[in-house]
């Protein structure tokens, strides 16, 4: 009930005030497990993809979203319970990974859509990076339900960093055709079945996207920037205290 209310006032707001166009929409079943992977540009990917379907598609999300103490901490939990997150403690000895691995099986089990970024995190400058082999694959490969590859178009155009008020502008949904990888199953303890599976995936968002791609992780490319930048500052600092001991 609560995702359906969060559905037809949140998705219904967007659908209107954004007006996404989307592709492919006959490729998501109607009833039945499947496994929706797509590429990540924007916090609001796990927004406008579910306010496009009929049915609910369940993301996962950092548990801290849903334990924050007080009144915001109690809004917050509420809004991500709505809109169909769910939690997952980061804590243990592998941490987010295998919880999202259960997780998604779980929800596979129910029969129900389950929503995953196999690059991990939000892309740091729009282009496609390496696909994680753990949790899609896995999830994949221990439960046989098909794959949907999913290509977000703009959506981090609609809010770039730094800016208050989004862009109303069209963003885009690529939905592909389901992948099969049942001649798999039971597999996913074979790390090169996985990558396997894994870079077929990135493969078909690539081309429906039409994204460059990029073969290292995205957390790796985002280390290697914030790395550029502090030594930028830093080159910055030593060439002003330069000039100032120079007197120029």
């Amino acid at each position: 009930m609560i995702y359906g209310a969060m559905k037809f006032s949140l998705g219904g707001s967007l659908k209107l005030a954004f007006r996404p166009w989307v592709e492919g929409l006959e490729n998501v079943p109607a009833e039945g497990p499947a496994i929706l992977a797509s590429n990540h540009l924007s916090f609001s990917d796990s927004f406008f993809l579910p306010a496009v379907l009929d049915r609910k598609v369940t993301f996962i999300a950092k548990a801290e979203y849903f334990t924050t103490p007080g009144v915001k901490g109690r809004l917050t939990a509420a809004f991500f319970k709505g809109v169909g997150q769910l939690p997952v403690d980061r804590s243990g000895a592998r941490g987010a990974g295998e919880a999202a691995i259960k997780a998604g099986i779980e929800v596979i089990e129910s029969g129900g859509l389950f929503g995953i970024y196999p690059e991990g995190t939000r892309s740091p400058d729009g282009r496609l990076y390496r696909g994680k082999p753990g949790g899609l694959a896995r999830v994949a490969l221990a439960t046989g339900a098909p794959v949907i590859p999913v290509a977000m178009i703009d959506t981090e155009k609609i809010q770039p960093p730094g800016k208050v008020l989004p862009k109303l502008m069209r963003p885009g949904i690529r939905i592909g055709k389901p992948l099969d990888f049942s001649r798999y199953q039971g597999m996913d303890g074979d790390r090169f079945i996985l990558r396997s599976v894994t870079d077929e995936v990135m493969y078909e968002i690539m081309k429906l996207s039409g994204q460059e791609y990029v073969d290292i992780y995205a957390t790796a490319a985002k280390r290697q920037m914030a790395e550029a930048e502090k030594a930028a500052k830093e080159a910055v600092k030593e060439e002003i205290a330069a000039r100032e001991e120079s007197g120029a």
